[in-house]
């Protein structure tokens, strides 16, 4: 037989297409090509196969060889490819039994000496090919990583002779085991002192799923309240974790799948660009906002980032997927994380604080805010404004507040409540199940659309103040809003509005 064909997964944004790697054997001179859109490092394949295959002291056939990456028109790019085509090459030329390649896939790059290296983007690979209804051989390193796809039998394999010895009947692979789940007490709530309305603010956010802006002065606290937020958040759910370690999985920063349940917390620089937040690059990649998926997102400095930068937050922000286009190809990231920023209320950071000490002009004030649209703050729920805290309030002899495991209890009991009755957070209603789902009293509609008018807040504000004040409501057990639930959700919104139009 001079053709083989063996099964292999190639890696499009979060998905793992299937290829089928055809390898022929024909008459004329000794050569190998590799067709199908490879890209520089799989072409350089041929020169690792040839070596790895001599040093597994097999015979690389002096015939000429053409390798296709079925289908042609899907960019293949990696040392992924290695394995799958030292294996065509040995059934294709009778040195391995090809009926034992039919319902098994194989990932892995080749070193000189015939040893697997690991590759990134296996849990997305295991995945589909548990999809497919066919077994899968990695790289010894990527066996706790790939086992996360319980429902695919996953086999690890240190050398190409390995995987030809399983292949031939004569040895049996080890199973992928999974590495042991480590779950680290993150930071506590109870450490930050003071701060009552931030602490409630933050409560309400992770209870359903709402993005959060932090003003205040240097110091008062935004930050240490901004890293807490993962500790107040549901533990996410096994779908959940499996998509959010698939991302990382591709992202080339590598995955720790002993800690794959915890929600990711990213909190980059102010200096990053655009397309770090968003995500891009040739070959694309998952930027921060994909990479913070069904986790938390701080931007700290918020008025500092690049413009550019904060401004492709705003699609994400409302459907939740990121699609990076390039010239050669396009892929789709989710991208439903929960944003919170923070920043200061004037340049010297100091504006309104009773020391007096703010030398900022109104116009350098309102410069400073203006770095961050008008847009993309309607896109943020909840608006909090943060004082510094008096000296007998910090330290030791400060009284500490709630622990996350106590707020994080009334979290979880309101966030059952909102699955129960749409399926998701209150903060991915759309119009149409929040005016459904949020219905006010005739006195309460009223209060609202008066606070609508008189901060000249846009439709969107409006939809979003009623989530929040679903959210309260659940908070409180309540089966329906009631007035101070609205006006706590108004009073969330209002405070940048007021101190803008104060400058």
């Amino acid at each position: 037989m001079n053709l083989a064909i063996v099964h292999s997964r190639a890696r499009t944004g979060i998905r793992a297409p299937e290829v089928r790697v055809e390898v022929h054997l024909g008459g004329g001179l000794p050569a190998m090509n590799i067709v199908g859109l490879p890209e520089a490092a799989v072409r350089e394949a041929k020169d690792r196969v040839r070596a790895a295959i001599a040093c597994a002291q097999f015979e690389f056939p002096q015939r000429r060889i053409t390798v296709n990456l079925a289908p042609a028109d899907l960019p293949k790019d990696g040392g992924r490819f290695d394995l799958p085509i030292a294996l065509g090459i040995l059934a294709a030329s009778g040195q391995v039994p090809l009926e034992a390649l039919r319902d098994v896939e194989f990932l892995g790059e080749l070193a000189l000496t015939g040893e697997l290296r690991a590759v990134d983007g296996v849990l997305p690979a295991a995945l589909s090919a548990g999809d497919a209804g066919r077994r899968l051989v990695v790289p010894e390193a990527n066996g706790a990583e790939a086992a996360l796809a319980s429902r695919v039998e996953v086999r690890t394999a240190r050398t190409l002779l390995q995987v030809c010895a399983m292949l031939a009947g004569r040895e049996t692979l080890p199973t992928a085991v999974a590495a042991p789940v480590v779950r680290t007490a993150g930071p506590d709530l109870s450490d930050v002192r003071g701060q009552l309305q931030a602490r409630r603010a933050l409560e309400v956010a992770a209870a359903g799923g709402h993005h959060l802006l932090l003003v205040g002065p240097p110091g008062c606290g935004k930050t240490l309240l901004a890293s807490r937020l993962p500790g107040l958040l549901p533990e996410a759910s096994e779908a959940e974790a499996l998509e959010s370690a698939a991302i990382a999985s591709i992202s080339g920063r590598g995955l720790d799948p002993s800690r794959w349940l915890e929600r990711p917390f990213r909190a980059p620089h102010h200096t990053a660009s655009a397309v770090a937040l968003i995500g891009g690059g040739a070959q694309p990649r998952p930027g921060e906002v994909s990479l913070a998926h069904n986790g938390v997102l701080f931007l700290d400095e918020f008025p500092e980032w690049q413009r550019q930068a904060l401004e492709v937050l705003r699609e994400p922000l409302e459907s939740g997927v990121v699609t990076v286009s390039r010239a050669a190809r396009s892929a789709e990231f989710p991208a439903r994380f929960q944003l919170v920023a923070a920043m200061n209320p004037c340049p010297c950071g100091w504006a309104g604080d009773p020391s007096g000490r703010c030398r900022c002009s109104g116009d350098a004030i309102q410069r400073y805010r203006a770095k961050v649209s008008g847009p993309l703050l309607d896109r943020i729920d909840l608006h909090v404004g943060l004082t510094r805290l008096p000296a007998s309030e910090l330290g030791a002899n400060g009284r500490a507040g709630e622990s996350s495991a106590a707020v994080r209890a009334r979290v979880e009991r309101a966030r059952a409540l909102q699955l129960a009755r749409c399926g998701k957070p209150n903060a991915r209603m759309t119009p149409g199940e929040t005016f459904a789902m949020c219905r006010l009293q005739p006195n309460d509609q009223a209060l609202l659309e008066r606070a609508v008018e008189r901060l000249q807040l846009s439709a969107r504000s409006m939809t979003r103040i009623l989530r929040v004040a679903r959210t309260i409501a659940d908070l409180a057990g309540s089966d329906g809003i009631d007035t101070p639930h609205l006006a706590e959700a108004l009073a969330y919104r209002g405070v940048e509005q007021a101190r803008t139009q104060a400058a």
